[in-house]
């Protein structure tokens, strides 16, 4: 097969594993203000401006794409033209503030135009850069999307987040669950509209899926749908990939993950600005350089994983490793405290975001690879498969792709004798944002076919 390059290897070390999840299921508080539960404001998943369709690809189109590529081996071939339509709808801020988010909407067209057609909502992975919007067609993450979905007759509806693209909120609540989720479920509701406008139909099954903190985000949109929303939406499956569902024994594992100085510092960041409680003083967490320009540093409206660390702004210039650039970033009175203190501020802001503690109606899915450097499974995916089963929950599966990884792009000098090698490098870089994603979706896709 060959190499699936729809991410690109420095995305691949970006689709962050981190997490946020909303603590165990009692401690959301899905009410009056908080755009998601029963008593969701009105205004909220309301369309801003009209729908506008970017363009049309054809199953052609498609199917030379994903031809060239190698994806085709994994979607199969295209079933249906896809019509490619930027949103921008209403949503609430971290603490209950009006505002907006952008995403897209992908239609099944041309063949497909008369089925009333499922909707995935789908959350992305991590992004650095602000202006960039799935509203893209030649987005490589959308372009996954219209393969592996979207081409097979599903519409897929994607949110930007808070603080991308045509979102005005000032910052991006990172593995914020309740704000994750309210960004998705007001995306559906937009979709929802939109489709209206356009004369088009929706079955009225509606599943959740997403990678990397999209995982996270498609779980904690996932839980409230079902728990808050079960008259609204008919939530027939979830497929939850390689997401940070277990931030909190994250920060006390001491465990430098790779991209350790894109994610932590977008997480300290954003509980700092969600909660206040994290630190008094930038300089007590962050080390000089960083420290004068951290705070608002990510995302960037200029910069891109490549550039944050050629232009000096993050470590990794130099070849850091991960436990070298989280040396190099955070002081270290700050790190013992996390990995020490049981009333740390971050960490209990973490596990306010942890994900455990739900029980899913719908036929759930929890997908990763073993070799997965930065969301390890047995970090997130494992412990959250023990929670469901210790409560007695029998919706949830799991599958591990490291098979069809290693099948595919070989162990990559995996082995520690090959830790210096170029290979190793390679391999280690692209696992979780290259190599990993479309083993996911087809798994993905195969809880969504037989639900929907």
């Amino acid at each position: 097969m060959k190499r699936l390059h729809f991410w690109s290897a420095i995305a691949a070390a970006a689709l962050l594993t981190a997490c946020g999840g909303g603590g165990d299921g009692g401690n959301f508080n899905f009410g009056i203000g908080t755009g998601v539960g029963p008593n969701a404001p009105a205004s909220t998943g309301k369309l801003v401006e009209q729908q506008t369709i970017l363009t049309t690809l054809t199953s052609a189109q498609i199917d030379g794409a994903t031809q060239s590529s190698g994806l085709q081996a994994l979607s199969g071939k295209a079933q249906c033209d896809v019509k490619v339509i930027a949103l921008n709808y209403t949503t609430l801020g971290a603490r209950g503030e009006d505002t907006n988010a952008s995403g897209v909407l992908l239609l099944p067209a041309g063949a497909c135009a008369a089925a009333a057609a499922p909707l995935v909502a789908y959350a992305k992975g991590t992004d650095v850069q602000k202006p960039r919007t799935l509203a893209n067609p030649s987005d490589p993450e959308t372009q996954l999307l219209l393969a592996m979905y979207a081409a097979q007759g599903y519409a897929v509806v994607a949110t930007d987040y808070l603080g991308y693209a045509k979102s005005t909120y000032p910052y991006h609540p990172y593995l914020h669950a309740d704000s994750e989720a309210r960004s998705v479920i007001d995306a559906i509701r937009a979709a929802r509209a939109a489709v209206v406008n356009l004369n088009a139909n929706l079955s009225g099954k509606v599943m959740f899926t997403g990678y990397s903190q999209g995982g996270h985000s498609s779980m904690a949109a996932h839980r409230a749908a079902e728990r808050d929303n079960a008259a609204e939406f008919n939530v027939v499956a979830g497929a939850h990939l390689a997401g940070p569902y277990n931030l909190s024994g994250s920060f006390k594992s001491g465990v430098a993950i790779a991209g350790y100085q894109f994610f932590v510092p977008f997480i300290v960041n954003s509980y700092q600005k969600v909660y206040g409680d994290v630190y008094t003083s930038v300089g007590s967490v962050y080390k000089a350089p960083y420290a004068a320009t951290i705070e608002n540093l990510l995302p960037s409206p200029t910069l891109n994983y490549t550039t944050l660390v050629t232009t000096g702004a993050l470590p990794g210039a130099n070849g850091e490793t991960p436990a070298q650039a989280r040396d190099a970033l955070f002081q270290s009175t700050f790190l013992n405290d996390v990995l020490t203190n049981p009333l740390n501020a971050l960490y209990l802001d973490a596990k306010k975001n942890d994900l455990f503690g739900w029980s899913p109606r719908a036929k759930t899915l929890l997908c990763g690879g073993a070799g997965d450097p930065t969301v390890p499974p047995a970090m997130h995916l494992v412990p959250m498969k023990a929670d469901f089963d210790a409560r007695g929950v029998t919706t949830v599966s799991t599958v591990d792709v490291d098979a069809q990884v290693q099948a595919t792009y070989g162990p990559g000098g995996k082995a520690p004798t090959d830790a210096a090698s170029a290979a190793y490098a390679t391999y280690y870089g692209a696992y979780h944002g290259s190599y990993e994603p479309p083993f996911c979706h087809v798994a993905a896709r195969k809880l969504f076919d037989a639900a929907k």
